[in-house]
């Protein structure tokens, strides 16, 4: 039988099987995660390998407010994000439930606030989301609220800010407590012989030798590494980021409030037993060093602002990664090379959109349909 190879001649490329039911993931960051889950439910047998631990230590998944707003992210991205967006505050209770582990997920909205010195700067955010929303009419609007209705959202903001913005059908999860829960689901299916962890095991697709006449037939192996495969993806690049976990029992937020912040979206999340996520910066360097003095004392000093108690609170962690980003900052799946899916550029969308990219993924798995991926623009290299 006929086959090409992608390594080069002298190598010794492992066989991926034609068995059908065989199927190779590449990366176990959020992605890699769910595809494998996703597959494992189909019915697959999965190898999946990562360049790290099971910890997830070189996943930009790791270092995430996990924020699901896809209105207030109007602002800065495309009206496709926005759109897979929407998707993902519909399915991630669906996955969510489906996991057998407690996973923090909550859908009571986004509240947007600003000092008085950034109102030019909110204004333009507000007149960004306006614009969305008149292209989109059924993206839900901005709710305009004062200072009254700020309080009435959150008590311990009473007389900080004199106007804000509601988006109340939006949300978050808890991105490391959905990583460990991913896990040991994957650990269930290892238990029961239908999946190889391969841990600390970096893999590219010149170690994977591929049959060439199954251009037809099911995807075989699943590229979620996304920086890993920089010298497969040319213009694939890193944007660092920066977020800071803070247990802070004296703030008492109930929901993100997102503050207006000249240089890049700044959110302060709470998640479950008083800590909250502080982030994120969004640095155009591709850089995985510890957070900078200036990010760290900007971080802190924004959430000092939204609420004096922060001062008083303990900083659990300090994380940084690089996010994958492609040049136009826009997610793509490329599915030109027989047998094999690759998904990347989800930049700092990761949590927002990649429901929407799980599903359009799938739909070609079980259909060979790009259906999905043609409503929200997604872009398929083919």
């Amino acid at each position: 039988m006929k086959h090409f190879y992608l390594s080069k001649p002298n190598s010794r490329p492992m066989s991926l099987m034609s068995n059908p039911s065989n199927a190779i993931v590449l990366g176990a960051g959020l992605m890699g995660r769910l595809m494998s889950l996703a597959l494992l439910k189909r019915g697959r047998r999965v190898d999946l390998y990562d360049a790290q631990g099971a910890n997830a230590s070189g996943s930009a998944a790791l270092v995430a407010a996990a924020m699901l707003a896809p209105m207030a992210e109007s602002a800065i991205t495309e009206m496709g994000v926005v759109q897979m967006g929407r998707h993902g505050l519909h399915r991630w209770p669906e996955i969510i439930k489906d996991l057998q582990d407690h996973v923090f997920l909550q859908q009571k909205g986004t509240l947007i606030v600003w000092h008085a010195a950034d109102a030019h700067e909110a204004q333009r955010f507000h007149q960004l989301m306006d614009q969305t929303h008149a292209k989109e009419p059924a993206l839900e609007k901005a709710q305009v609220l004062n200072a009254e209705g700020i309080q009435a959202l959150e008590p311990t903001l009473a007389h900080r800010f004199q106007r804000g913005l509601y988006l109340p059908s939006e949300g978050q999860l808890d991105n490391q407590q959905l990583l460990i829960a991913l896990e040991r689901d994957l650990y269930r299916f290892e238990a029961q012989g239908r999946l190889q962890l391969h841990w600390h095991q970096r893999k590219a697709l010149e170690d994977f030798e591929l049959e060439s006449d199954q251009s037809a037939g099911p995807i075989k192996l699943f590229d979620c590494r996304g920086l890993g495969a920089k010298a497969q993806w040319p213009g694939l690049r890193g944007v660092r980021g920066e977020v800071i976990r803070l247990h802070a029992p004296g703030v008492e937020l109930s929901r993100p409030t997102r503050l207006i912040h000249p240089r890049y979206p700044l959110y302060i999340a709470p998640k479950e037993n008083d800590l909250y996520v502080i982030g994120a910066t969004e640095i155009e360097v591709e850089d995985n060093s510890e957070a900078s003095v200036r990010s760290t004392l900007e971080l802190l000093t924004a959430a000092y602002s939204l609420h004096p108690a922060f001062a008083e609170g303990r900083i659990v962690q300090m994380n940084t990664q690089n996010r994958p980003t492609l040049t136009d900052n826009l997610p793509c799946i490329d599915l030109s090379s027989p047998s094999i899916m690759k998904l990347n550029g989800l930049y700092r969308h990761g949590f927002l959109i990649a429901p929407a990219m799980l599903d359009c993924a799938l739909e070609w798995v079980d259909a060979q349909s790009l259906q999905l991926a043609q409503s929200f623009g997604l872009r398929v290299i083919q």
